[in-house]
């Protein structure tokens, strides 16, 4: 979209002055304290073209977000701003090209909403006697116990090693460790190494050679000979309490295994509830994907993938790994990643549009309050102000916020459709 802008001579020439007062600040004119040099001086030293330059792009960013407001446009990316007239005594006139976020049409979707409810309306969360027996038993091996023994290390056995790595007779860096624990038999270190230590008891000590594999993540030691040096400290056995009465009084909150499986049943069927609406709802936005007919300009894709590739960095973070090391790991480049998920963000796009014109359609507003309510929430959450100004676009939270919370009421409406 072009955008042309006309800035009147009077308006035009405070700009101008102030680029002159800025300039003063920055070089020194005799005579004149900093920012106090007289405009025709600074002119002199910095060349009039030089001056109405600086002038030209204070205009651009002084005005250009008023002309959005005005117009009420809802512009997406970086605009681009080409001065068209720059003269004193005269207007100041510029042209702005800009994305905005493009119309869209929904075409009729109720009838297949419905039909998406109607199916979804027979169904129920039910789980079966094996699922819950399977459930305890997990719980039951997370709350495994660890028992030292005196014979030699098993499969399935915990161990707590030391060991150190050397590569020709030279220490790896991060290659020692003292009381690691490694549970034998989950193929957490190099090929060969756990079948190494099979065998051992505490107190025995190993040396031995291994070669790390050639798709190694460290690229000076793939394919590569090492030494490791090795010694048990520790074998235990672990075993794994039976599920019983006695297991569930020891987790402190039931009575016996009935109840214990009572409340074991009951969480799962909330969690197959809530998986259900969860599937019910990308059902129907599927639906209004398939409905809404938008021509999505190049920037708002990418805006969408940079905003997915931001958010997998951050679940990345959560896990202990850089964006680099995974893409490493997967042997791939952030093109090929923004390649790979451009379906992805352009179906993201698509659905927040149609959710944006069934609230349109359907007149679902979110109130003011609501949303300061909701965010005094989520603002309890840090303890001091100073935490606050730091870390928290209040304007953008208020919009995140209210967009959410849009998306809750279209949704709600949307599944309860008959």
């Amino acid at each position: 979209m072009e955008i042309k802008v006309s800035v009147s001579w009077d308006e035009w020439k405070k700009y101008i002055d102030q680029a002159a007062i800025d300039y003063s600040k920055e070089i020194k004119i005799e005579g004149f304290r900093s920012g106090k040099a007289p405009r025709n001086m600074v002119e002199q030293k910095v060349g009039k073209e030089a001056l109405l330059d600086a002038a030209a792009q204070k205009v651009v960013q002084g005005t250009y977000p008023k002309v959005v407001t005005e117009n009420k446009l809802d512009v997406i990316g970086a605009p681009k701003a080409e001065i068209t007239k720059l003269a004193e005594g005269n207007d100041f006139e510029y042209k702005v090209v800009t994305a905005v976020v493009p119309e869209a049409k929904l075409k009729p979707w109720q009838k297949e909403v419905e039909k998406i409810n109607k199916e979804y309306a027979n169904k129920k969360a039910e789980v079966s006697e094996e699922e819950i027996d399977k459930e305890l038993e997990n719980i039951a091996k997370s709350r495994v116990q660890h028992v030292a023994v005196e014979r030699e290390a098993r499969d399935g056995d915990n161990v707590v090693l030391d060991f150190e790595v050397k590569k020709d007779g030279v220490p790896i860096e991060n290659g020692s460790s003292k009381n690691h624990p490694m549970i034998l038999g989950r193929g957490v270190f190099i090929p060969g190494f756990e079948e190494q230590i099979i065998g051992m008891k505490a107190g025995e000590t190993k040396d031995f050679e291994l070669t790390f594999p050639k798709d190694y993540h460290a690229k000076h030691l793939a394919g590569n000979p090492a030494q490791f040096s090795v010694i048990v400290n520790k074998v235990e056995e672990r075993k794994t309490p039976d599920v019983s009465d006695e297991f569930a009084r020891s987790l402190g909150k039931f009575k016996d295994l009935a109840d214990m499986r009572k409340s074991v049943a009951d969480g799962m069927v909330e969690e197959k509830k809530n998986e259900m609406k969860e599937k019910h709802r990308v059902k129907i936005i599927d639906a209004l994907v398939e409905a809404i007919e938008v021509e999505l300009p190049e920037v708002l894709i990418h805006e969408e993938l940079h905003k997915m590739i931001n958010e997998f960095d951050m679940q990345l973070q959560g896990m202990g790994m850089t964006m680099d090391q995974y893409l490493a790991q997967i042997k791939k480049t952030i093109d090929d990643l923004e390649k790979e998920w451009e379906p992805q963000a352009i179906k993201r796009i698509k659905a927040a549009l149609a959710l944006e014109e069934v609230a349109k359609e359907k007149e679902i507003e979110v109130k003011n309050e609501e949303v300061e309510e909701q965010m005094n929430k989520t603002l309890a959450q840090y303890k001091k102000i100073k935490d606050i100004e730091k870390n928290v676009d209040l304007p953008k939270l208020y919009n995140y916020i209210k967009g959410m919370m849009q998306n809750e009421k279209v949704l709600e409406l949307l599944e309860n459709l008959k």
